[in-house]
C-alpha cells in the first residue's frame, strides 16, 4: 500500500470515528428514549436510596444515555403496598420493596421472614445470593413482577416507650408491625398486641401514646426519629428480612421493545447497586447504632437462656410451614 493509501485509509478511520462520536453527541443531545420511574420510601441519604441512585447512573451509562431512570424517594409515589399495585398495572417502573410486602401478594415468601431463621448475616447471604435465592425471586413472576437483586435491610429488634428487658415485659404492650400477617402473627405469639401502621406514620403514633413500641432495623430507628419517642432498644434480632429491588413486567417490555439486551442489561445493574448497599448498609448501620448509644439509647441484650424463649414462643410460626419444611432445613443449613 502506498503512502497516500495509507493516509487515505488513515483519514477515513479518523472521519469515521469522527462520525460515531458525532452521532453520540446527538443521541446525548436529544435526550433519553426511555424514562422509567423508581419508588423508594426512604430519605434520600439512606443507602437503599443511594443505592438506587447508583442503578439509575449505571442504567443511563450502560444504554448510552437512551434508558433514564427518575427516582423518587422520601415516599414520594406512595406507600410500599401502593407502589406494588401501581408496578402491576405499570404505572410505576422500578422499587425497593420490603419482603415482608411482597410476601402479602407471594405467600411462599414468607418463610424468608421467620424468627431466628439465620444465625447471622453471613449464613442469609449464603442463601440469598445462590440458588435459593433465585428461586424466591422466580416467584414474583407469578404477580407481574421481576425480582432483580436481594438489598439488605439489617436485623430487626424492639424499641418501646418504657424499658423492656425480657419476653414477659412485652406482655399486652401494642407493638407496631409492618403491613405483614407474618410480622403481626410472630409479635402476638411473643404475647403482646400487634397493630398495622404505615412507616410514616410510627413516630406519631409511638408521640400520640397509640402504640407502645414498634420493631425495625437500627438505621431506621435513627432515619425516622422514632428514639427520641421510644428510646429503649431490646436487641433481640428477632428477625433479618431482606428487600427486593424489582421491576413491573411492563418496564421489561419497554425496554426490550428499544434494544433487545437492555433488560439484561438493567439487572447486571441492579445486581451491582446491590452489592453497594450492602457496603453502604454495614457502614450506616454500624453509625447509626454508635450515634444512638451515643445519644442516649439504652439498649438490652438478651442472655442465651432468655433469647431462647423467645426463640421457643415463636415455634408456632414454624409449625404453619410444614409445607416447606424442606425449604426450611436448606435455608438453616446453607
Amino acid at each position: 500500500m502506498s503512502r497516500r493509501q495509507v493516509l487515505l485509509a488513515a483519514a477515513g478511520a479518523a472521519l469515521g470515528l469522527c462520525g460515531c462520536a458525532a452521532a453520540r453527541q446527538e443521541e446525548a443531545a436529544s435526550g433519553p428514549e426511555l424514562i422509567l420511574r423508581y419508588a423508594e420510601n426512604q430519605p434520600e441519604d439512606y443507602p437503599t436510596t443511594q443505592a438506587a441512585l447508583a442503578f439509575a447512573d449505571l442504567v443511563n451509562e450502560r444504554t448510552g444515555g437512551r434508558v433514564k431512570v427518575a427516582v423518587y424517594s422520601g415516599g414520594e409515589l406512595g406507600a410500599e403496598q401502593s407502589v406494588i399495585q401501581q408496578m402491576q398495572f405499570g404505572g410505576i417502573d422500578f422499587a425497593r420493596i420490603s419482603l415482608s410486602q411482597l410476601a402479602e401478594y407471594v405467600p411462599a415468601l414468607s418463610v424468608l421472614q421467620l424468627p431466628y431463621l439465620y444465625e447471622d448475616a453471613a449464613q442469609m447471604w449464603r442463601v440469598l445470593i445462590g440458588t435459593i435465592g433465585d428461586e424466591f425471586l422466580a416467584m414474583l413472576d407469578a404477580v407481574d413482577l421481576v425480582g432483580l437483586s436481594w438489598f439488605d435491610a439489617g436485623v430487626r429488634s424492639f424499641y418501646t416507650r418504657e424499658k423492656v428487658t425480657r419476653l414477659a415485659d412485652l406482655q399486652g404492650l401494642t407493638l407496631r408491625v409492618q403491613e405483614s400477617d407474618m410480622m403481626s402473627d410472630m409479635v402476638e405469639a411473643m404475647g403482646a398486641v400487634s397493630v398495622q401502621v404505615v412507616y410514616s406514620d410510627v413516630y406519631a403514633a409511638l408521640h400520640n401514646r397509640k402504640i407502645d413500641g414498634a420493631e425495625n432495623n437500627w438505621p431506621s430507628y435513627e432515619a425516622m426519629s422514632h428514639y427520641e419517642v421510644a428510646p429503649y432498644f431490646l436487641q433481640d434480632e428477632h428477625t433479618r428480612v431482606p428487600e427486593i429491588q424489582i421491576s413491573s413486567r411492563a418496564a421489561q417490555e419497554k425496554l426490550a421493545a428499544l434494544d433487545a439486551s437492555f433488560p439484561a442489561i438493567v439487572q447486571e445493574c441492579a445486581r451491582e447497586s446491590a452489592q453497594l448497599e450492602r457496603c453502604l448498609w454495614a457502614q450506616r448501620e454500624a453509625q447509626a447504632e454508635a450515634d444512638l448509644r451515643a445519644w442516649g439509647v439504652e439498649v438490652t441484650l438478651l442472655s442465651d437462656a432468655e433469647k431462647q424463649k423467645f426463640r421457643d414462643a415463636v415455634q408456632p410460626l414454624y409449625d404453619q410451614f410444614s409445607e416447606q419444611a424442606e425449604m426450611i432445613r436448606r435455608i438453616q443449613q446453607a
